[in-house]
């Protein structure tokens, strides 16, 4: 456990030095200099609004699509090491959190309870090989920029895969249904710990909806009623 948790400290600040000693360009345009530049930003910022999955009848708002500066931001993040980016990317999740649990025709008791964000669950072998869990860091982030706005909110990591599942990528609707059904589980305690709170699901990019329809599923089988989902950005 402390092996692994040391190897993502060390890529991060690899990383980090990287970005200091060689000059960086911004991770959505590939023009201008630094992390992400002002317009980058601007386009991560929202507003957010409600996307058309709904899977298990679950509201999901997103505040980009993900295509363009978008998807260069999220896969600057998760597969090109450039860590620094869970502080936008955690800032734009928390513009889709905030949206979501206040639209019209939320849940009633959103405003009066602590909001719990639970990441969708990445596979181990898959955070082993990356040296983080770049969802979960956004995340983090999320929920700080929320506590700052004033709104009660904490992480919490309560969904794993309970079987090996094929990656995602390139399959269409049915085949992520049939991939996913029946493969993420409620860690043990995270029932107890989610008693009493708004429980928003968490992604990065909501394609199909099989994930957090998985998701919403496994949480209700332990008598977890999710409130809502955000995620970062969208596909059309």
């Amino acid at each position: 456990m402390r092996t692994g948790w040391g190897i993502g400290r060390f890529r991060e600040g690899l990383g980090a030095a990287a970005d200091l000693a060689l000059g960086s360009v911004c991770a959505g345009c590939g023009e201008s200099s630094g992390l992400l530049c002002g317009t980058c930003r601007d386009e991560m910022a929202g507003p957010a609004w409600l996307t058309l999955q709904q899977p298990e009848g679950l509201r999901v708002a997103a505040v980009a699509r993900y295509s363009g500066i978008a998807r260069a931001v999220v896969l600057g993040h998760k597969e090109r090491g450039r860590l620094a980016l869970a502080g936008p990317l955690g800032e734009a999740l928390a513009v889709s959190v905030a949206a979501v649990v206040e639209m019209p025709g939320g849940c009633p008791r959103c405003g009066t309870r602590p909001l719990a964000l639970v990441p969708a669950p990445s596979a181990r072998s898959t955070v082993r090989n990356r040296g983080q869990d770049p969802l979960l860091r956004a995340a983090r982030r999320a929920a700080t920029v929320l506590r700052r706005g004033g709104l009660g909110c904490s992480v919490v990591p309560a969904l794993r895969h309970r079987r090996r599942v094929a990656d995602q990528a390139g399959l269409g609707s049915a085949a992520r249904m049939a991939n996913l059904r029946g493969a993420i589980a409620v860690r043990e305690p995270a029932a107890v710990l989610l008693a009493g709170r708004c429980v928003v699901l968490v992604d990065d990019v909501v394609t199909t909806g099989a994930t957090l329809g998985e998701a919403a599923r496994a949480l209700r089988d332990r008598g977890v009623e999710p409130c809502a989902a955000a995620v970062i950005a969208a596909t059309d």
